[in-house]
Formats: C-alpha cells, structure tokens, sequence
C-alpha cells in the first residue's frame, strides 16, 4: 500500500519467499545486458579493423610475420644461402654496413642475407653449423651508458643468460663506437668473447669503428682484411669485380590513389590524420609548439627555448629523459637536386626489395613521391660514405668526374686522402657533389636507394613533469656555419625549429613528430641526497629540469639535498640562459650554490673545469663525505673528459688515494649511478 505521500510501505502479511528473488533477475539482467555490449563493442572493433585504411610498414613486421619468418635458418636453407650479417643499430649506420657486406659475399661465392635480430630467433644459431662453409657477422653498435641498441637487446640478454653450444659457429664481430665516451664499443666487445666462450670460431678479428674520427675508414679498412681472413678459413678465391647490383627494383605507381601514397609518416599510413597511443620511434606523436622563444640576449648566434604540448597524448616522461624530433630537409635543398638531375619530384614511386625472403620490403615508406622521399626520409646533408662513391662512378659522362670518383671509392693512400679532404674536411653532401661533378647525373631511384635514412635528433628535456606534465622542454641551440667552399650549412631539425613559431589568433599551430626515449640519467631516489651538476651552455637542460623538481618537492614541505650547479657560456650579457629563473633558485635556497664561468668576459678564457677545481673541498665534501651523486652534461670530447679527471685527482688529493684507487672510486661511483654523464660530440 501507499501512504499519503505515495509513498510505498511493505506489508506486515507473512507470504512464501519465492524461489528466484526479484533482486535475483534484476542481477541477471543487468549480467546479461553488460555480455550483450561487450560482445557488441568487440564485434564492432574487430569488423573495424578489418576496415582500416591500406598500410605499407616498411620498418617492422606484423606479430604473424614475425612468427613465421623468425628462422633465419630456414631462410637460409631455402635460399641456398650461407652468409648472414646481423645489426645492431640506433641510427641506421650499422644497418647499412651489414648491407654492404652481404652484398659483397657474391665476389666470395657466399650469398648473404641481413638480418634484424630483433626478429630473429637467435637461439638459431646452434643451426649454423649444418650450412655448408656458413658464416655470421655481427655489426654492432653501442650507444648511451654502453648499452646494447633496441632491436640488440634481446640478443645481447640471450647472450648473457644463455649457455647454448655454438661449436660450429663461424663468426666476426665489428663494432660501431665513440672513442670521447667511456664504454667505447663495449657492446660488441662483449659479443665477440661471448661468443668464442660459447665455442664460435672467430673467422677474423673484431673491428672497431670510431665515429669520432672516421668510422667509414674503419670499416672499409677492417672489412677487406675479413674477407682475406673468409678466403683463408674456407679455401676459397675471390671472383672477380664487384658489380653494382641494385637491391632495390623501381615500381612505378603513378596509378596508386592518392589515399595510399605516403606523405611523410614514419610507418603507418595516416598515422598522423589518425593519432594512436602508445607513441614510440615508428609511431611518433604529432606534437604542437606550444612556446618558441629566444634565449640569447645578444650576439649573432641563436639557442631556442620550445614547448612541445603532449596534453591529451597520454605520453608521460621523467626528468632527464630525452626527447626524440622527427626533422624534415629544406625544400630548397630538395629543389636543387630535383633540378640538378631534371627529374620530376612530384612522379609517384616505389622501391621493392629484389630479395623477396627480406623482412625489409622498401627503404623507407613507399608508395611516396620523390619530393616526400628526400624531404622526410632520406639524408641528403651528411657526408656521404665511399660505397656511394663507387655507385655514382657509372653515371659520370667525363673522364676527369669518373677519376675522381674511383679514387675517392678506392681504399689506397691517396684515395682516402682524397675522400677526406675533398668530402670531410670541406663538408660536401650529395648536393654539393652533384654541383661540383656537374657530369654525374644518377637516376634519382637510385639514388634514393644509396641515401642513408634521415634519423630524428635526440634533446634532453629541459623541465620536469612534476611542474609540466602537459608539456616538454628543450633548449637547442641553432646551427649554422659556413663549410671551406664558402657554402652555409644548416642544421637541419633546428632550422626546421626556428621555423616554427606559435602564433596568437585562431590559424593552426605549428607542429612536429615526437616521441620520449628514456634515460638513465635520474636524480637520486631520495630528495635529501646532496648532488652536483655541472653543465656548460646547452649542457644546462636536464638540470633545469633536475632543480624544478627539487623546488617543487620544496614547496611541498619535504626536505630537500644541496644543489650545486656549474654553468658556463661565453658572456654573461649575451648567452648566459635562464639567468632569472636561476637566480631565484637561488633566492630560495632551492639552489644552494651557482657558480659561474663566463669564458670571455675577461682576458684570460675561464670556464666551469676551472671553478671545479678551485673548489675541490666542496666537491669531496659532496661525493665523499656525504656519498652525493654528479652529474655532467654538455661536450664529450673535451668537457667531460677534463670533468673526468678532475675528479680522479679531487678523489686522490681529498681522499688521501693513490691514482688507481681514486680511479676504482669513481668507477664504483659510475656503477652506483652516483656519477653520470649526457654527453655528446
């Protein structure tokens, strides 16, 4: 019954309680309308994906691909081949290395084959032996704190976790390394004696490229003595000349419709009309320039503070991390060699690989135009490598550009003295070589095979996502300078950069492809802990991220370490960058000590090396006495390395040390994570 409110009050009448509830079936209808929706949501989401617009993804395979086309044995076998380069590698160089030499093992009677260990099932090489007169090689690269690339890094765990039966295993190991860093090479240092200690036989001692000087030189010297060394192990003679055998066949797609040609994407079709998480080197995130602004206060050269916006992108970063920016060539640059070669940049194109068993189908995204492909996929502004010179001898009509050509590909005396003169010290690129050798005029799909893929540039992130989790922060310095022919080149992600500024009213922003690479560069897990940054020019990034997240713990209440900070630019009224924001650090005791290096405000230079050696005590009392961490960021080459040794003298003098007990301290040091460096060269 109701009362005089309408309100419904239960009966007092004492009735049987039936046997399914009223609350039973409402509990059963509420299950069975939740199964029809999920089931409805996944029929939709699967009849969707089988509607997804047409892709091409020339850099990884499928899940399906992976699994069937994981033996590279099997590979092998079908084929007739018995040669296989495997690479480990960050920016492409090493990848292109294995490339030339599975071309070459045709001079050698060995049909080669590259191979991604990532795809691979590595375990596969305790199959080698079955293969008739068979052998691996390995190029390696290593990058950061002496780590194993991406797509080694299973394989360099296998490695250390495994202990397969390699006998019978025919090897050679060449490393690609940086001689200004401390863990030189040590990934394929590694490999190699792992895989002797595996019972491989090493055909030919392990190379060791060094990108600081000329690691082009080291590899084409290093790769005619292995094939000495292949020759002598297996008995077998050379063939003959090597012939310029494309890898790729040109397919012409002038009929593809325009849905379906790539416009620039990294991997996926459209990935940058449809946006999908997660974000990562083969899907970048198309990011908006939120802030461009100038931080120099004077002087002729330009160093840029930008904001990328990731809010709603769901990408999270940490402080110290890195941030990777997709850059794209100069259309001016572009222009020229379309004009240099009268070729038609707008004509539709493919590049499919001759070797159908090859995980890799094209070069870079296809089908595109040729104006996309030299814009965003091929580097046309580094110095280009000797293989390249020997492929555009046959496309010299005069005798005097064919000389040149062939001594510069030749690996006598003189040859390489040309090669570094006349293409490195002069800084010529594929543009300035076709200007300079008027009568080379290479078919542009050519070309376009032999140009190494244009990589994305790597910044450490200038803020902290505890203040600015919708946001990342760079400082970039903008680079311009005039080569020994009197050309200008530029620097071809910050050009791009200061290109794009933001504007006010209501047009689209300008935006840019990104994605984060982490880092182990960290601040100590404990806010307490007393560190010291020592980070000249642009080398100030990370920390100015490091300090915003010590201020805001600050303001949070909790206790916070000493920061110590060294800085240096040339003078304080020109390039000293995020001065305010440093001063106030100060001012409130986030920052407890700035010290200062302006190298050119005085006769004599000073810079941050001479301040950390003025203050050794403070320096000894952080890392010694109160087991604080240090960090270094900025210039390899000589910065870090006289950082480097500072220490080790600071350790042996405060320490009461002799040398190599200073030096097993600050090796323990490294180890611990208590002293790390964000170097480049």
């Amino acid at each position: 019954m109701e009362n005089s409110e309408g309100v419904k009050i239960e009966s007092t009448v004492v009735t049987e309680e039936p046997l399914i509830s009223a609350l039973d079936i409402a509990l059963f209808v509420v299950i069975i309308t939740v199964a029809y929706f999920w089931y409805f949501k996944r029929d939709k989401q699967s009849s969707s994906s089988e509607k997804k617009p047409y892709t091409i993804q020339p850099s990884s395979l499928s899940s399906i691909e992976q699994t069937s086309n994981s033996s590279f044995i099997k590979k092998l076998k079908s084929t007739g081949r018995s040669l296989v380069v495997f690479y480990g590698s960050q920016t492409g160089t090493a990848e292109e290395f294995a490339g030339r030499i599975a071309k070459e093992g045709a001079r050698y009677k060995m049909k080669g084959m590259v191979a991604d260990p990532e795809e691979c099932d590595m375990a596969d090489l305790v199959e080698m032996k079955e293969i008739q007169k068979s052998l691996a090689i390995f190029c390696i690269a290593t990058y950061g704190e002496g780590d194993p690339t991406d797509n080694a890094m299973d394989f360099y765990e296998w490695l250390q976790n495994g202990d397969a039966d390699l006998e019978g295993l025919n090897y050679a190991v060449f490393g690609l390394g940086n001689k200004t860093y401390e863990h030189y090479n040590e990934i394929a240092i590694y490999i190699d004696q792992r895989l002797e200690e595996l019972g491989a036989t090493r055909v030919h001692e392990i190379g060791l490229g060094d990108d600081d000087a000329n690691i082009e030189d080291d590899f084409v010297s290093w790769k005619e003595k292995l094939w000495e060394g292949v020759c002598s192990h297996y008995g077998i003679e050379e063939t003959g000349e090597e012939s310029n055998i494309r890898q790729y066949k040109l397919v012409d797609c002038s009929e593809v419709l325009p849905e379906r040609i790539f416009s620039g994407e990294i991997s996926r079709l459209k990935s940058y009309e449809n946006q999908r998480f997660p974000f990562d080197v083969k899907n970048p995130y198309l990011s908006k320039i939120a802030v461009n602004r100038e931080l120099h206060k004077s002087g002729d050269r330009s160093c840029m503070h930008i904001e990328f916006d990731i809010d709603g992108s769901k990408m999270r970063y940490d402080t110290g991390d890195h941030v990777a920016v997709y850059p794209k060539n100069s259309s001016e640059l572009v222009d020229k060699i379309g004009e240099l070669l009268n070729a038609d940049l707008d004509a539709v194109f493919s590049l499919l690989n001759t070797d159908e068993e090859s995980s890799k189908k094209h070069p870079f995204p296809c089908p595109c135009t040729y104006r996309t492909a030299l814009t965003y996929y091929l580097d046309i502004t580094s110095n280009p490598r000797t293989h390249i010179m020997k492929e555009l001898i046959e496309y010299a009509s005069d005798p005097k550009d064919q000389e040149k050509l062939k001594l510069m590909a030749s690996s006598t005396p003189e040859g390489k003295k040309e090669f570094h003169e006349w293409i490195l010290r002069d800084n010529r690129n594929i543009v300035h070589i076709l200007e300079d050798l008027p009568s080379v005029k290479p078919d542009l799909d050519h070309l376009c095979e032999l140009l190494p893929r244009l990589q994305c540039r790597y910044y450490s992130i200038s803020s902290s996502p505890k203040v600015y989790p919708k946001s990342i922060h760079i400082t970039a310095v903008l680079v311009n300078y005039t080569t020994p022919t009197n050309r200008v080149n530029k620097g071809v992600a910050t050009n791009l950069l200061a290109q794009l500024i933001p504007t006010n009213d209501e047009l689209p922003q300008p935006t840019i492809p990104i994605y984060i690479r982490r880092s182990q560069f960290r601040l100590p897990p404990k806010s307490q802990t007393p560190i010291i940054m020592i980070g000249p020019g642009t080398g100030l990034a990370p920390f100015r991220g490091f300090i915003q997240e010590r201020d805001y713990a600050r303001k949070e209440g909790r206790e916070i370490g000493e920061m110590v900070l060294y800085f240096g630019c040339r003078k304080k009224d020109e390039d000293f960058i995020y001065e305010n924001e440093l001063q106030e650090y100060v001012a409130n005791e986030t920052l407890t000590k700035l010290h200062l290096a302006f190298s050119r405000d005085q006769p004599e230079k000073k810079y941050v090396t001479h301040l950390l050696e003025q203050n050794a005590d403070e320096l000894w009392n952080i890392i010694g006495e109160k087991s604080g961490h240090l960090y270094v960021c900025g210039d390899a080459r000589s910065m870090a390395k006289d950082v480097h040794s500072i220490i080790v003298k600071v350790v042996m003098e405060k320490g009461q040390m002799t040398n190599s007990q200073a030096l097993n301290y600050v090796k323990k040091m490294e180890q611990q994570k208590r002293y790390s460096a964000d170097v480049w060269s």
